[in-house]
């Protein structure tokens, strides 16, 4: 299938966006060498298909990835729905390791922000991972300052548990939700997604393929760059786990192969097809995966092909945790 000329649209609460957004987080690091002209170019395709939501953080290669978003969008900030996250602070050059939600730090991060996309204002702000050790209504409290000065449109947030989702919610309307759900994550189903939906919040997942696992492209660890953090950081990917996830793959590519589609379109497709109020955001640093990847926005599944795709691939699956154990701490919580 071949990308079609213009994307539809979705809506996350209020803010209508494009029906797939693009993930940037790996332009900059996690998933082995950049290319800075090509993930420019990348965005530049992704606006040009009709993407308009553009997702950063200012963790994503220690603040250069929101660089890297500002210069490409410059001079096209109008077609653009700029998001980015704040909160999930870093030691070394890992994952986050820890979290700050206290009221200064979000000033201080949102106009930190601010100044490396250079724009005078945030679409769709996150707090990246909620801070056990601060009340989130007073880091929602601090957010909605920001809505009330221009400098942030709509608020979001990101991996976070249904009690707090209604606490927050509470302070201030949360616009969406963005937390890993694919056909392999699908914990958010049974109490976040009701929760998300009952408040009128839109859902953002992230990693809809599996970290690019379910695209069937890996058939050993080997085959991942030397640096990539899925090698060292992801469970799924370890050695024993990798290869019983491969079992996952082969039965999605059977069904791909029979709608003449690859497994990542049938696995975008699947979760495009979780509801109108669901904007997935895979990420990719390349322009043929990105046409790859919005093509299968055009994919319809009928009830019974769904059906086949959750049989072959069952919630439960998949071997391994999301996260090692210091990531999982900072899990819906």
């Amino acid at each position: 299938m071949t990308a079609p000329s213009k994307l539809p649209t979705r809506r996350l609460g209020e803010l209508e966006v494009s029906a797939q957004g693009l993930g940037c987080m790996g332009m900059s690091e996690f998933y082995g060498p950049t290319d800075e002209a090509e993930s420019v170019a990348t965005i530049h395709r992704a606006l040009d298909l009709g993407v308009t939501l553009l997702d950063t953080a200012d963790m994503y290669g220690r603040g250069a990835n929101e660089e890297l978003v500002g210069r490409a969008i410059a001079g096209r900030r109008d077609e653009v729905v700029l998001a980015t996250k704040f909160g999930a602070i870093r030691d070394g050059n890992g994952p986050a390791s820890a979290v700050r939600g206290d009221a200064a730090y979000v000033r201080q991060a949102c106009e930190a922000s601010l100044r490396r996309l250079g724009v005078d204002h945030i679409d769709l702000y996150y707090q990246h991972r909620v801070d056990p050790d601060v009340p989130i209504e007073e880091t929602v409290g601090a957010m909605a300052e920001l809505v009330a000065e221009g400098k942030v449109r709509y608020l979001g947030m990101s991996e976070a548990g249904a009690a707090t989702i209604r606490r927050a919610h509470a302070v201030h309307p949360i616009t969406a939700l963005q937390s890993e759900w694919s056909l392999w994550s699908r914990d958010i189903e049974d109490e976040i997604v009701p929760t998300c939906r009952e408040l009128g919040i839109g859902l953002v997942p992230y990693s809809p393929l599996g970290r690019g696992f379910l695209t069937g492209r890996f058939a050993s660890p080997a085959d991942l760059p030397d640096g990539d953090f899925r090698r060292v950081a992801q469970p799924r990917f370890a050695e024993g786990n990798f290869e019983r996830n491969l079992k996952i793959v082969e039965a999605l590519r059977k069904l791909a192969a029979e709608r003449g589609v690859t497994p990542g379109q049938l696995a975008l497709a699947w979760v495009q097809h979780r509801g109108e109020d669901v904007v997935p955001i895979p990420g990719t640093k390349r322009r043929a995966y990105l046409e790859e990847n919005v093509a299968a926005v055009s994919i319809e599944l009928s009830a019974d092909e769904l059906a086949a795709v959750e049989a072959a691939v069952p919630a439960g699956a998949v071997a391994g945790e999301r996260y090692p154990e210091q990531g999982l701490r900072l899990l819906n919580r």
